[in-house]
């Protein structure tokens, strides 16, 4: 409470140190459930579970923001049902930050389910094949009985790949579902709604977006429809307008990116927050990431390797298991799935740690050059990272 009674704002953004060659930065992100420190990478929990993951092992590894999925946990268990349990956070035992996505990103990856229109999107259910609108006004109604610390607009989402006058109309549309959106949160002093810049890979696009959604009264920003499939020279550069365009006093968000070597060119590029799905997805797989990449426990090679996933991981995975005994398990018993997500997400959490130390002491630029060198040991590191750290001041040999 402030000095004169009344409740902190919903979301406060304090920059702590900013690199002095890229744009990288670290700062304090308040939250009514959490003070998050950015660059953070989110885990994906779609349906308030992250999957093989329980909230106490989470809260060993510090992780501060979850994200879930607004059509997913509309459809199963639905809004009242959350209303009376008091919201996701204590319907899943979660007491620290979490962030919704609307429900756009459906639009693509259920397409066809999905008939998109101005009043708003109409699926056919995944589950039992029933019609539903998803339009703003119901996605916001979800997301406040959800009450998530930070919630997304709903926006028009296109394939990245997608060209022609769709991604104008879908870049236009999402504006006006923005303010659609604005006028049916009811818990503003609760809850932050971030708009989301579209605009495919159309440079003027982005522009013009961008330039409309900063008349908001808003607290944070998204970067939408891209790590869809685009080329990664395409990716960077779309990723950069729109960070160089966004007010620098807000929090920057960029929905979908997770690979690591993605995380840092970013967050050289000037981003706050990320979320994927990557890490507990590909533990599904059977592998595991490290400081090379990833590696596939399913492979025979380490059916008699007795080193732990990475070396020197402080997880609880790496202190008490080895990649011999992941490999006797994988994709046969489901603790392997939990074993190989534990060290996936916190491998995840502590890189961005790392880069956040690296910001706070000066050696943002040495950090990623190191990095980079270790990520690609045995091969050129591509040329579109080179290109994008070189744009922001940063040389990778």
């Amino acid at each position: 409470m402030t000095a004169a009674g009344s409740k902190m704002p919903a979301l406060t953004y304090k920059i702590i140190a900013e690199c002095k060659e890229s744009k990288a930065r670290t700062s304090l992100m308040t939250l009514p459930h959490c003070v998050v420190e950015t660059p953070v990478f989110m885990p994906v929990g779609t349906k308030g579970s992250l999957k093989g993951l329980l909230p106490d092992q989470l809260e060993a590894m510090d992780c501060q923001i979850l994200l879930g999925n607004t059509y997913h946990l509309g459809t199963n268990p639905g809004p009242e049902l959350l209303k009376k349990a008091g919201g996701l956070h204590k319907f899943m035992g979660w007491d620290r930050a979490l962030l919704t996505d609307s429900g756009g990103f459906q639009m693509v990856s259920l397409l066809s389910l999905a008939e998109i229109k101005e009043e708003g999107v109409h699926f056919k259910s995944p589950y039992d094949g029933s019609s539903c609108l998803l339009s703003p006004e119901n996605s916001i109604q979800i997301q406040n009985a959800i009450g998530a610390d930070i919630i997304m607009q709903l926006d028009d989402v296109v394939s990245s790949l997608t060209t022609g006058p769709r991604v104008e109309e879908a870049m236009g549309r999402t504006i006006r579902w923005l303010d659609r959106c604005i006028n049916a949160h009811e818990r503003d002093d609760e809850q932050n709604i971030f708009p989301i810049v579209q605009g495919g890979l159309d440079t003027d696009l982005r522009k013009k977006c961008v330039a409309e959604l900063i008349k908001r009264n808003v607290r944070g920003f998204a970067v939408g429809g891209i790590s869809g499939g685009e080329a990664k020279y395409d990716f960077w550069r779309i990723v950069k307008l729109c960070s160089d365009l966004l007010p620098k006093e807000k929090p920057r968000y960029c929905m979908g990116v997770g690979f690591a070597a993605d995380l840092v060119v970013c967050v050289a590029l000037g981003i706050d927050m990320f979320d994927c799905v990557f890490p507990t997805r590909t533990a599904r797989f059977g592998c595991g990431l490290v400081e090379t990449g990833q590696i596939n426990l399913k492979h025979k090679k380490f059916s008699t390797d007795l080193k732990p996933i990475q070396e020197g991981c402080e997880c609880s995975t790496c202190r008490t298991y080895t990649r011999a005994y992941i490999h006797s398990i994988v994709t046969i018993e489901t603790v392997a799935c939990n074993l190989l997500s534990v060290h996936n997400v916190y491998y995840q959490l502590k890189l961005m740690k790392d880069i956040r130390e690296s910001i706070k002491e000066q050696k943002f630029p040495e950090f990623v050059q190191q990095f980079m060198k270790t990520m690609f040991e045995d091969r050129e590191v591509p040329v579109w990272i080179k290109d994008a750290l070189s744009a922001v001041n940063i040389k990778i040999a």
